[in-house]
């Protein structure tokens, strides 16, 4: 809705590199310029991201935790980058992940937009609360910024009964907040694990971790697909080396862990 809302052929916008793939999909299908401004360590260029904003500018896509890297943009970072953007230019905030967030530095983007009018935050119920088959997801934002967007909304673009669903999920903070330190958990015996076995890794605030093998992500991908396992080759998010995990159960990440352990007996690991 956003993209054919607000992007042309005659406008631009301003998006990381690598980053959730569909800002860059819609772009192309309206056909306006695309400005990719490269992660430094997994994280928003916001400095690059500002300097790229023109006139012409008319949507800025952020992702905190980004996707694939699960690196967070702080309170700090987000509140200057607002501070620079024109008022004419969409900031939209991609906050699919929040949930899961732990760091005490996130950023409070509800207390930006009521700073900010050009600021609308994204949040899903496809993660956190599984609800991902039922499509059902929501925007904040002030209200000409809805008024914009209202006229380019299917009708009937959430059924009743994702409605129902979500209602429902939203009363069960404690399901919530188990999953979140169950993936915390799973967060850390990954780490633990690619401490141990040379793997560098990103920090993640997500419900994945991006692990770097130093070869092809692919081989890494085809290996585990082969012994049962379904993870995400770095080859389509932008880090080729790299794999992405989806974290699970203790014991479905141990089983992950397990193979991988084989992978690296027969597959030296190159380091730097």
């Amino acid at each position: 809705m956003i993209a054919r809302g607000l992007l042309t052929p005659e406008t631009k916008t301003v998006m990381a590199a690598p980053t959730f793939p569909q800002y860059k999909h819609n772009g192309i299908i309206e056909g306006c310029e695309i400005a990719e401004i490269p992660l430094v360590n997994g994280a928003h260029d916001l400095d690059g991201m500002a300097a790229a904003i023109d006139d012409r500018t008319t949507v800025v896509w952020l992702c905190s935790p980004n996707n694939p890297t699960g690196v967070y943009i702080t309170e700090e970072e987000l509140t200057a980058f607002m501070a620079r953007v024109p008022s004419h230019v969409l900031v939209v905030l991609d906050e699919a992940y929040f949930e899961y967030v732990n760091a005490e530095d996130y950023h409070d983007s509800l207390r930006l937009l009521k700073q900010y009018q050009n600021l609308i935050i994204l949040r899903t119920f496809s993660k956190i609360y599984g609800l991902a088959s039922f499509r059902v997801g929501y925007g904040i934002a002030h209200e000409e910024t809805i008024s914009a967007l209202e006229p380019v909304r299917e009708p009937f673009n959430v059924n009743s009964l994702a409605q129902a669903a979500a209602m429902a999920a939203l009363d069960d903070q404690n399901f919530v907040e188990e999953c979140k330190i169950e993936n915390q958990a799973g967060l850390e015996q990954f780490y633990q694990f690619c401490d141990s076995a040379g793997l560098s890794y990103y920090p993640s605030q997500g419900n994945f971790i991006l692990i770097d093998f130093k070869r092809d992500g692919q081989e890494v991908f085809q290996y585990l697909l082969e012994r049962g396992y379904i993870i995400r080759s770095g080859t389509a998010l932008g880090f080729p080396t790299c794999v992405r995990i989806t974290i699970g159960s203790k014991e479905q990440n141990q089983g992950i862990i397990d193979v991988i352990k084989q992978f690296l007996s027969v597959n030296s690991v190159i380091t730097n």
